[in-house]
């Protein structure tokens, strides 16, 4: 059984990406913990998830993976180097590192996509996600889930499962 670290937003993180997520993770058998920046996260549509620990006491070595949840609080409350430091922390134990939606950002920012295939959230009328990815010297890939040696990321609610089912795989055949 392999242990999943699920970072959330306590506010407008996407309830979809959380729940389908976890639900999936959990039957492959994994066990997933809530990590937010706040005991008590609700969702964009309500719904609502109390965090098993805290995000700024998170102990990288007590999970096999983490997992960055989109949704615009993801970008307001975990764009930080709180959450830069988990990132480069994760690459450097050999830890899987997996972001969904807008996410991705936060996973480029600190660093980690650089050189590395990944996707992100964007719009006809948003494309910033996908520029932010690039300036930070990522190489965008608009398929909804790309896989990168350990790093995968997906691109929004839609590709949840597919993204949880990517996850459980790469768990399942890394020698982590």
């Amino acid at each position: 059984m392999n242990n999943i670290a699920i970072i959330l937003a306590s506010k407008n993180f996407r309830d979809e990406e959380y729940f389908l997520t976890k639900e999936v993770l959990e039957k492959q058998g994994n066990k997933v913990k809530a990590i937010s920046n706040d005991k008590r996260a609700i969702g964009r549509f309500g719904g609502e998830v109390i965090a098993d620990t805290l995000i700024n006491e998170l102990k990288v070595d007590n999970f096999d993976a983490v997992v960055f949840i989109g949704g615009s609080g993801a970008i307001e409350l975990l764009d930080n180097d709180v959450s830069y430091n988990i990132c480069k922390e994760c690459i450097k134990r050999d830890k899987i590192l997996a972001a969904i939606c807008i996410s991705p950002v936060i996973l480029a920012k600190s660093g980690v996509l650089r050189g590395k295939k990944a996707t992100v959230w964007s719009s006809n009328m948003d494309k910033s996600a996908i520029s932010i990815l690039e300036e930070n010297g990522a190489i965008y890939d608009p398929k909804s889930v790309v896989i990168d040696e350990n790093i995968i990321t997906a691109n929004g609610p839609d590709a949840s499962e597919d993204f949880a089912l990517s996850i459980d795989k790469i768990l399942k055949t890394s020698s982590i």
